[in-house]
């Protein structure tokens, strides 16, 4: 069976510890390549994971005519210009989260993916294609918690070294970058519209610059979703979803375990069920799923647009912290 020839931009951790083993290992992806500005990272890495080729340049990476689609993991400044560059190298693009710095600068590359429209180009938000999300949504969507409401997240971990790219504000660094975009994601994917305001509250690092918590809350007009995320409290993530007549909760909505089940419960007039998920790896569907619309030339699961919506919020944000008051959407 035909399988796409993936090529990986840079040996950022996140590639190297779970996007490509988790692609080695999917039905319709290979891994081809690996690129890092120095030759001999990529060699040692791809020597590591079984990578065929290494080059010392992404320019080397994206002329080479065997490779079909690029991961893009690079700190979230060049994810634009080097998926820019990738589309006009010919190459379908799966680009990490946050896709840019602004809304603006996400345009410039869904402007470029419509400037080459055989190219599938998508944002790896890869939470939303795993079982457990795939099942809240469903419940919600079905009733089964009456009239959604609010939802409620909170996610968070601890960093304070001071070289790492998410305490680097000049490149797009924070904790509302980062791992906040999800608690934004989720509630547009559950409440399946956007926010019409957007109100945030935001601490800053004394010598980094960078948010290092955040709490805001989002009105869709039906309900509300109110989260916090935070890059230096003790690792949590929690995800609730209340309606009128039940909820739903999810145990590890974002760093999902690919060693064990997943658990979901659901709450419906009084009655609570344990859902436990099969055992899968949310890295190697959202590479299949992608592979999948470009073997099929079908659309991608999360079309870019998303991407520039979710960018909109994490700039209402900012601005509504900067302002003390609520940012219309």
């Amino acid at each position: 069976m035909q399988k796409i020839r993936w090529g990986i931009l840079s040996t950022a951790h996140i590639g190297t510890g779970k996007v490509i083993p988790a692609m080695q290992r999917g039905e319709f992806c290979t891994v081809t390549a690996i690129a890092s500005r120095a030759a001999d990272r990529a060699a040692a890495v791809a020597a590591q994971l079984g990578i065929p080729k290494a080059y010392g340049s992404y320019e080397a990476l994206l002329a080479d005519p065997e490779i079909d689609a690029i991961y893009n993991p690079l700190p979230n400044h060049l994810h634009v210009p080097w998926s820019i560059a990738a589309l006009e190298a010919g190459k379908h693009v799966l680009c990490e989260k946050p896709i840019a710095l602004t809304a603006a600068e996400a345009q410039t590359l869904v402007e470029a993916g419509r400037r080459h429209p055989h190219l599938k180009l998508m944002e790896a938000f890869m939470y939303r294609h795993n079982p457990q999300w795939q099942l809240a949504r469903r419940l919600v969507q079905e009733g089964q918690i009456g009239e959604l409401r609010t939802i409620q997240s909170f996610f968070s971990y601890y960093l304070d070294d001071p070289s790492n790219v998410r305490n680097q504000a000049d490149i797009g660094g924070g904790g509302l970058m980062d791992i906040g975009c999800y608690n934004i994601s989720l509630s547009r994917f559950i409440f399946a519209a956007e926010p019409a305001r957007a109100l945030g509250i935001v601490d800053y690092h004394p010598q980094f610059g960078t948010d290092r918590l955040a709490s805001g809350v989002l009105d869709f007009g039906r309900g509300t979703s109110t989260f916090t995320c935070s890059t230096q409290l003790t690792p949590y993530q929690r995800v609730n979803i209340f309606g009128t007549t039940g909820r739903v909760e999810i145990e590890i909505p974002f760093n999902a375990p690919n060693d064990r089940p997943c658990k979901v419960w659901h709450e419906h007039n009084g009655q609570i069920t344990e859902h436990a998920l099969p055992v899968v790896d949310q890295y190697t569907i959202q590479g299949d799923l992608m592979a999948r619309a470009i073997l099929d030339d079908t659309p991608v699961p999360t079309p870019i647009e998303d991407a520039v919506a979710n960018m909109r919020v994490i700039e209402a944000m900012f601005r509504s912290a900067r302002e003390h008051g609520w940012v219309a959407l």
